[in-house]
């Protein structure tokens, strides 16, 4: 299609995926207090909390940590945070499909079973490492709670606290896509698996210290049940990044399949002395004239 034509189709395709996330707005701004519930409960719950946040404010006994508001608008602007970021959530198939549907006509038929297939294996991934987050984080608020001195109270703000929740489940989902990207990289031809397999010690440091980071707890359990799944992946990532080097070795050894073409070789060859070419006189008037004029004029050599 014209360039115009691409860009009417962009426009399209974004304002389909824009009102369905406003659509899905909507409705979780109906589901506002559920959400915030079911986020926060599991953080309550483990302080010594056995009600909602909606609850807290009859409650003025324990040793609970209360979730207040800071300001008039704190309110207001959490419901449309809250209600925005479930929007994009709730509506990812919509605008997915979008991107895609613009994508894939620009794309061989091998090329979009690949990405058919990364996007497959990577949103289970990404799940997989949110929902991580959701369990680990009970515990990591108990030992956080637990440095308060005695006789303070804790007041945990809700925006920050959802922040934080939010900022964990995506860094744990895109820790559980590294096999994924390593594989990616494999595939492209950019990163060998025996490459990748003599990184296991670095690998194996570097994802004990980011789980040792990533779940501030004193407890070697907690850290172990984010490191284990992220090597084991790992090295799951680097078993099918050997299997299929090994594929790529044994197919060029054979040779190019017969609907392949074979690779020409155009190193450049010496083509040695450069032989006089008679050629027919290009005028009338060089074919008169001495035997030399007509020589010089009208026997011409190859660089000529």
């Amino acid at each position: 299609m014209p360039l115009v034509e691409h860009l009417r189709e962009l426009r399209n395709r974004l304002a389909k995926g824009v009102l369905a996330i406003i659509v899905m707005m909507v409705v979780a701004a109906f589901f506002y207090e559920s959400i915030i519930n079911f986020f926060t409960k599991p953080i309550l719950q483990t302080v010594g909390c056995d009600s909602l946040f909606t609850d807290l404010a009859k409650q003025h006994s324990g040793r609970c940590a209360n979730i207040v508001m800071m300001d008039l608008l704190g309110p207001f602007t959490l419901a449309l945070k809250v209600s925005l970021v479930s929007g994009v959530i709730l509506a990812a198939p919509v605008w997915l499909y979008q991107l895609w549907a613009f994508l894939a006509p620009g794309l061989h038929s091998k090329e979009k079973k690949y990405a058919l297939s990364f996007v497959g294996v990577g949103f289970p991934l990404f799940v997989a490492g949110a929902y991580f987050a959701y369990e680990v984080l009970p515990t990591t608020a108990r030992v956080l709670i637990e440095f308060t001195p005695a006789g303070v109270d804790n007041l945990l703000t809700l925006d920050k606290l959802l922040d934080l929740i939010t900022r964990m489940v995506i860094v744990f989902g895109l820790s559980f896509e590294l096999p994924l990207l390593l594989v990616m990289l494999n595939f492209a031809g950019i990163l060998s698996g025996k490459r990748m397999l003599g990184w296991w010690r670095g690998m194996i440091m570097g994802v004990t210290i980011f789980s040792a980071i990533a779940t501030p707890s004193t407890d070697p359990i907690t850290m172990l049940l984010l490191a284990a799944p992220i090597c084991l992946l790992y090295f799951g990532a680097v078993l099918i990044a050997l299997s299929r080097d090994a594929r790529r070795r044994r197919r060029d050894e054979s040779g190019p399949s017969d609907d392949e073409a074979s690779d020409l070789d155009l190193t450049p060859q010496p083509i040695g002395e450069m032989e006089p070419v008679g050629g027919p006189a290009a005028l009338p008037e060089q074919a008169t004239g001495s035997g030399d004029d007509r020589r010089h004029r009208g026997e011409l050599d190859d660089v000529t």
